[in-house]
């Protein structure tokens, strides 16, 4: 059946004599906007020209009001929608708000303007109706490249953000829907893939078409109701956070964790928090973490507010909406020039993801004794992504490869669950492109992405797997990338075991391999030699001597954990043959070892 919608009732007529909303037309408008974030993000998959985003999805899509404040975001990478804000904010503020007309659209991608790390481009386009600035969609992607001194957009030896690449900290592309050639021109030229410009209009198109349609939301509801709306929902959100914290335990919670080195191999980069829980109130502050300003891993203040927000919000009810109320009613204390909101200048491409993303470890070791059903770790241990350059034969041209495939490694356990598929959540819906696609792009192969037996951390709920990964290079390659979680794996929680720890090793198999201790620096690679990365695995949550001893068995018949492990690590004898399938648990030795490995602790 056709309805026309516009024959409907008006919804205009659903405002409140107090400039308020009802809360069924408030959903029914988030839910409108939430359909425009996803058509985004969907546009950006199905238009853009290289691998890093029309196959691994690492996008995320937002929608901001005329003030800056998130109304509504898609389902994609936790940290974007959370540092999708500021760099709007700081273009309203910088431009003014009568610099934004319908038609506009706008780049950003400056770390000390709101942002993460050069590589994270922001695009958005504003919703002007009448005159009145009234929504702003932003469609925020992950780059291949960002000029500067290192292809691929990580230079993890930059003495400041200037050797990174290129900031563009706010610029207009579309005037009024009139492209900006010299702009966009001016983009192209300080960046070395071909691909750039075709990404960044797939970016273009997606925020454009965003504003376009969110311009009829506004004629069908009223610029009234749709503000109003927004403020209902922002309201409603603070509301049932306040709900959510005031149920938990009153107190201050601290917490440490660490990042084996920076870039250059300085150790043990240390970041504390303390947590407290007063009444509904929610403060995190950071206060002691690492200000040695040697150091060469430094988030920025937007991406560690991404990080935090993102860890909270794995910790909180789902159904509470993301947007301004929820973030807003987090006090984030993070002291200039600590390690998580560096002085301006610091270069910030590693530290975007360490020590930004063990922001989500710490949150949850402080958390652990208070909250331990809801302490996972949102993080990963992956250093930077490994950048293989080299000139592919069937076009004569450079490649660069930033090695967006499938891999498993450092997903935790939660109570009641093993760990779930090959990555944490905190990767939200970013997908890895498979070995064909990869091998069909780039001049490798790609022989083993299997799980590693034992890697998980055990526990009452065992920790994922890592995986045992190998890419052989055909032709003469370099090799670039910033390795930890060697050190310090992923943790167990609750009385688990912590993950196994990653191993890079480039030349694998040959008489002069080069295992990575943090940095490798365009090691040289020849046609034929393999890289092996050995990815680590997330950690357990409980005791393990309190996993059902079946549970282990399956384990080891899957080849999740080893029978050595499952004695080592469980107290779970076995007995028959893991190869003829004939294993079963030995009961009494079961318990006899148990007995013995809870008194050796005792001990």
């Amino acid at each position: 059946m056709n309805v026309d919608l516009k024959a409907l009732a008006g919804p205009r007529d659903r405002l409140m004599i107090d400039g308020t909303v009802d809360p069924v037309t408030a959903e029914v408008i988030r839910g409108a906007m939430e359909t425009v974030c996803f058509e985004m993000a969907m546009y950006v998959s199905r238009t853009a020209t290289t691998p890093i985003l029309n196959q691994s999805n690492e996008r995320n899509a937002t929608i901001l009001d005329g003030q800056g404040r998130l109304a509504a975001l898609s389902v994609g990478i936790p940290q974007f929608m959370l540092t999708s804000t500021l760099p709007v904010r700081f273009a309203l503020d910088f431009l003014g708000v009568d610099e934004f007309h319908q038609g506009d659209v706008f780049v950003a991608n400056d770390p000390y303007h709101g942002g993460g790390h050069l590589p994270d481009y922001n695009v958005f386009s504003p919703v002007v109706v009448d005159g009145h600035l009234v929504l702003i969609a932003s469609i925020q992607c992950h780059h291949g490249d960002t000029g500067g001194a290192v292809p691929g957009g990580y230079n993890v030896t930059a003495t400041d953000i200037w050797g990174e690449g290129s900031r563009w900290p706010v610029i207009k592309v579309l005037d009024r829907g009139v492209e900006r050639r010299d702009v966009l021109y001016a983009l192209q030229v300080n960046n070395r893939l071909d691909g750039y410009l075709g990404d960044l209009r797939a970016q273009i198109g997606a925020a454009k078409q965003a504003a376009d349609g969110l311009v009829g939301l506004v004629e069908r509801y009223g610029v009234d109701m749709i503000e109003a709306a927004v403020d209902h929902m922002i309201d409603y959100a603070g509301k049932r956070f306040g709900e959510e914290i005031a149920a938990w335990p009153d107190g201050t919670y601290e917490g440490d964790a660490y990042v084996d080195h920076d870039p250059l191999g300085n150790p043990d980069i240390h970041l504390h928090v303390a947590i407290t829980v007063e009444g509904s109130k929610l403060t995190i502050d950071y206060t002691g973490s690492d200000e040695r300003q040697e150091l060469q891993a430094w988030s920025t203040y937007g991406n560690t507010r991404g990080y935090t927000v993102a860890q909270v919000a794995a910790m909180m009810d789902p159904e509470i909406p993301k947007n301004e109320g929820f973030f807003n009613s987090i006090e984030l204390i993070v002291p200039e020039g600590c390690v998580l909101n560096p002085h301006p200048g610091r270069p910030v491409s590693a530290g975007t993801h360490h020590p930004g993303a063990d922001i989500g470890e710490v949150i949850a070791v402080a958390l652990s004794g208070v909250l331990p059903e809801r302490a996972v770790p949102q993080t990963y241990k992956t250093g930077i992504p490994t950048t293989i350059k080299g000139i592919d034969p069937r076009s004569g041209q450079v490649f660069v490869d930033g090695s967006a495939e499938v891999y498993a490694g450092w997903c935790n356990a939660a109570k009641g669950m093993d760990a779930w598929g090959a990555v944490s959540a905190s990767f939200g819906n970013l997908w890895k492109a498979t070995a064909e696609i990869n091998e069909s792009i780039y001049p490798h192969i790609q022989w083993s992405r299997d799980y590693r037996t034992d890697s998980g951390g055990p526990g009452q709920w065992r920790g994922g797997c890592g995986s045992h990964y190998i890419k052989e290079v055909r032709v003469p390659s370099h090799v670039y990338t910033y390795v930890v979680g060697m050190k310090y794996p992923m943790p167990g929680i609750a009385g688990g075991g912590k993950g196994a720890p990653n191993k890079l090793t480039l030349r694998y198999g040959s008489d002069d391999e080069f295992v990575v201790a943090h940095t490798a620096d365009w090691v040289p690679m020849a046609a034929g030699d393999r890289i092996c990365f050995d990815y680590g695995g997330g950690g357990g949550w409980g005791d393990p001597l309190d996993r059902p001893a079946a549970a282990v068995l399956d384990d080891v018949l899957d080849e999740y954990v080893s029978v050595e492990g499952a004695g080592r690590d469980y107290g779970v004898v076995l007995t028959g043959s893991l190869e003829e399938l004939t294993l079963v648990v030995d009961e009494a030795a079961t318990v006899r070892r148990r007995a013995e490995i809870r008194a050796g602790r005792a001990a």
